[in-house]
């Protein structure tokens, strides 16, 4: 790891919504799909964050629906029910609240305030039930998510979810200690630490509740399924970097794939998100290449068992909504309100945040 340079020589404003963000293989070659629940979503989602007080209702009013959070699982989690959706959307939502509080302990240098959140989150984790009054709203909200997820499944699906999600808690904590510390992570190490808390896993284990069946282990371990999965996961994580860059070079952020190379590879701003764009499109050309085999998966495993066919057509879910992750992405991204920096009066402080001055 590195200290960020603090001179402002790799702070060069990059274009938000520049030809370095389009993907014409995504705009051409991805069919762009909304549950037909979106609509709806949208109120409710709203309305939920107004109730878990993750947002003012007066910030909710005026951004919640340029933001465009209940976009993304929209267009990800098809064939969902409508309760199953609804709740995903709120998780999502729950992510994007939970980012801009780290970002503000971070800038208000709130320490002890964040370690008290990563305990309650940790707990939460354990019981959900237990924790659904709390008065910390993103423990609170977090309780409420689980316990609305968690009824689609058995308890071993749960159990896994539960498992993977610690680890995101603890790369958020390690992200705080860099950002407090001001170092940056080479290449390596924030690859390995950004799949943790963009929470790749999690994503991808609420493919099944979406298409209904839990996986056998030998199945969703399968090294095709596998590498399909995770690479849209990675796709959205540098996807998400990409759009981000202008925002986290303004506010001397440490954690970003364009500023680790910049920082560690000797990069320019502009040279650095070019090599992030190249990563992106080289994820759509893997997933290209494996979906073929994920598919052949589907037909071998129809073959087999009593339950051949119901796991069959739950990996074929599973790989259409993967399918789906790259135009969902895309679009979000370009259309949400949390990126368009350009248009903010600072580009390193969201105007979709009412925390400027910080907290008691």
């Amino acid at each position: 790891m590195t200290r960020l340079l603090t001179d402002g020589s790799a702070h060069t404003p990059w274009p938000a919504h520049s030809r370095a963000l389009a993907l014409p293989r995504i705009e051409t070659g991805f069919s762009r799909r909304l549950h037909p629940y979106w609509p709806q979503l949208q109120i409710q989602t709203r309305t939920w964050l107004r109730e878990q007080r993750l947002m003012s209702p007066s910030i909710v009013e005026r951004f919640a629906d340029d933001l465009r959070y209940t976009d993304l699982v929209a267009g990800y989690y098809l064939g969902a029910t409508d309760e199953l959706l609804a709740a995903i959307a709120d998780f999502s939502a729950w992510f994007f609240a939970l980012d801009d509080r780290h970002d503000r302990d971070v800038v208000h240098g709130r320490s002890e305030a964040w370690r008290e959140l990563c305990a309650g989150l940790h707990a939460v984790l354990a019981e959900p039930h237990r924790h659904r009054r709390h008065a910390d709203p993103l423990v609170s909200a977090l309780a409420d998510c689980l316990v609305r997820m968690g009824s689609h499944l058995a308890d071993t699906w749960n159990s896994r979810f539960t498992e993977h999600f610690h680890p995101v808690v603890d790369a958020y904590d390690r992200e705080f200690r860099n950002r407090a510390h001001h170092t940056v992570p080479n290449v390596a190490e924030y690859v390995e630490l950004r799949r943790l808390t963009f929470a790749h896993e999690l994503w991808i284990d609420l493919l099944e509740p979406t298409a209904g069946c839990e996986l056998p282990a030998s199945l969703r371990n399968d090294t095709v399924f596998r590498r399909a999965a995770l690479v849209t996961q990675d796709f959205a994580a540098w996807y998400n970097d990409l759009c981000s860059l202008p925002k986290e070079l303004a506010g001397g952020e440490v954690h970003n794939l364009g500023i680790s190379l910049i920082c560690h590879e000797g990069m320019s701003p502009r040279r650095a998100a070019a090599e992030v764009h190249r990563r992106v499109s080289g994820c759509v050309e893997i997933f290209l290449a494996t979906e073929p085999a994920v598919l052949a998966l589907a037909d071998r495993t129809a073959q087999t068992g009593a339950d051949g066919a119901r796991y069959a057509a739950a990996i074929r879910s599973c790989l259409f909504n993967m399918r789906n992750w790259f135009s969902s992405v895309y679009w979000f991204h370009q259309e949400s309100g949390r990126y368009r920096t350009e248009t903010w009066d600072d580009r390193s402080t969201p105007p979709y945040v009412d925390d400027l001055e910080g907290r008691s």
